[in-house]
């Protein structure tokens, strides 16, 4: 059992003791904590919007949130079946105070979680996360009089009003979309993209839409992370038929990946960068080049792509909240992380597969040709992407440090973890916010060389260990 407490929000595998974890126990306790955290900022402000994916404890986990909320005199939007993006845009569209999305995003099935999100529908920042620990921390609640509980009501017309908000947006150009007469087929992996994204697909004009594992049951038909060895039933479906498209997107429809028509993946990196490099060649221009925001795990790709259409890219830490922090001081016009994740701040600052797909069909579309022929327009670059468990007594600050001194000849970038520059390489070592973990990303032109240089910073970290026994 597990329960990880993070500015990413709390998650943990269903079941066992309270703590050790996602109990009911933790789930009211983390939900009064920001209940409460809401009512000191806001006390004024009593309406808290919540979401959930398909997953089987969702519903649960949803109406313990509801009843605790309630408890403490909030008022509850409940959009029942949602996405991420869903919520996050409904929180400022009902202007409440905040909202919480039940997910545990791209984890397999035995994970939940609580997303946390402020008045913007925007992710709470390490400080407010903190103030909210420490509400629980201390459980400092204090819950209302019978006459004052809160009132809760169900809205399931958000997702419909998410979907016409992106028809709305100047570079979704459904008109092309339609008139190109995509065949399409969609994995959802049996959460609420299977609901989101054949709506959005029909609401562009596709009409021809294969649906598989698109029946919001929660039980996962794969491993829910749309990573290549996820794929394989999308792409056996391909390969004995004739598609232009295939469309993977996790439990929470805020990771997209796409399937080239020759069955070959379009590479998960790659979703933003192709987005990007559409929307930087196709905005309003308003005399200055756009700018773009990626994570220091995300390949330079979208830097290539950004500078050739005059533009400056620029790398945050990881994490979403890190990017929308580096997006809106450096006025990015489009940016996201390389997981697949593609936010578009015309619509609102979070990762949205939404907008995602309507951008990219709109792309597609214009472009004329095939995806795979797209796809090889880009630079390319090739990431390995590995991880070490954790083990109790491991001083994981004191391994980076050492790492970061066997290299220190080298350009080092420190303000997530260790990232090592080479001549057209990179590796990047972080400490998981989710999981007990050290993650290894590195980058090359060949997919050898960027197993190669993983390898080798693995034997380092081993040879850092043996050292310290």
């Amino acid at each position: 059992m597990a329960l990880i407490k993070s500015i990413s929000g709390i998650r943990g595998t269903i079941g066992g003791h309270s703590g050790e974890g996602l109990t009911p126990l933790d789930v009211v306790k983390f939900s009064a904590a920001f209940g409460q955290w809401l009512l000191q900022r806001q006390p004024a402000n009593r309406t808290v919007v919540i979401g959930r994916d398909g997953r089987l404890s969702g519903e649960m986990v949803s109406k313990l949130v509801a009843a605790t909320l309630q408890g403490l005199g909030l008022n509850v939007i409940d959009l029942g079946l949602s996405t991420t993006p869903t919520v996050e845009l409904a929180v400022p569209g009902e202007n409440a105070a905040g909202g919480i999305i039940l997910t545990a995003s791209h984890n397999p099935i035995q994970w939940n979680a609580l997303k946390l999100v402020n008045e913007q529908g925007e992710f709470i920042t390490a400080e407010d996360g903190a103030e909210v620990l420490a509400i629980a921390e201390e459980e400092s609640f204090q819950f209302v009089d019978v006459k004052k509980l809160g009132q809760y009501r169900s809205d399931d017309t958000w997702l419909r009003r998410h979907i016409d908000m992106i028809l709305a947006l100047p570079l979704v150009d459904r008109e092309a979309i339609a008139r190109k007469n995509f065949r399409i087929v969609v994995d959802a992996v049996n959460s609420t993209g299977g609901i989101a994204v054949p709506m959005l697909l029909e609401a562009l004009g596709v009409e021809r839409i294969t649906k598989l594992h698109c029946e919001p049951t929660g039980n996962f038909a794969h491993n829910p992370e749309p990573l290549p060895e996820n794929l394989r039933d999308i792409i056996k479906e391909m390969e004995k038929s004739d598609y232009d498209l295939g469309i993977v997107v996790d439990p929470d429809v805020d990771r997209l990946a796409l399937i080239s028509e020759d069955a070959s993946p379009f590479g998960e990196e790659y979703t933003l960068v192709a987005v990007a490099d559409y929307v930087l060649k196709n905005r309003p221009q308003n005399g200055k080049p756009g700018n773009t925001v990626s994570n220091l795990s995300s390949t330079v790709a979208l830097r290539d792509v950004t500078q050739k259409a005059g533009g400056q890219h620029f790398a945050s830490a990881v994490g979403e909240v890190n990017v929308v922090e580096m997006m809106k001081d450096k006025e990015a016009v489009i940016g996201g992380e390389g997981n697949g994740g593609v936010i578009y701040p015309e619509l609102h600052y979070g990762r949205d597969a939404l907008v995602g797909i309507a951008l990219f069909l709109s792309h597609l579309a214009k472009f004329g040709k095939l995806a795979s022929i797209m796809r090889r327009m880009y630079p390319s670059y090739y990431i390995s992407k590995n991880k070490i468990e954790l083990t109790p007594g491991i001083d994981v600050d004191a391994v980076l440090e050492r790492i970061k001194t066997r290299y220190a000849k080298n350009p080092i970038n420190t303000i997530d973890g260790v990232k090592i520059e080479f001549d057209k390489e990179w590796v990047h070592l972080r400490k998981s916010n989710t999981e007990p973990i050290i993650r290894i990303y590195s980058e090359s032109d060949t997919q050898s060389t960027a197993d190669y240089l993983a390898n080798k910073i693995i034997s380092d970290i081993k040879e850092v260990l043996a050292e310290k026994l």
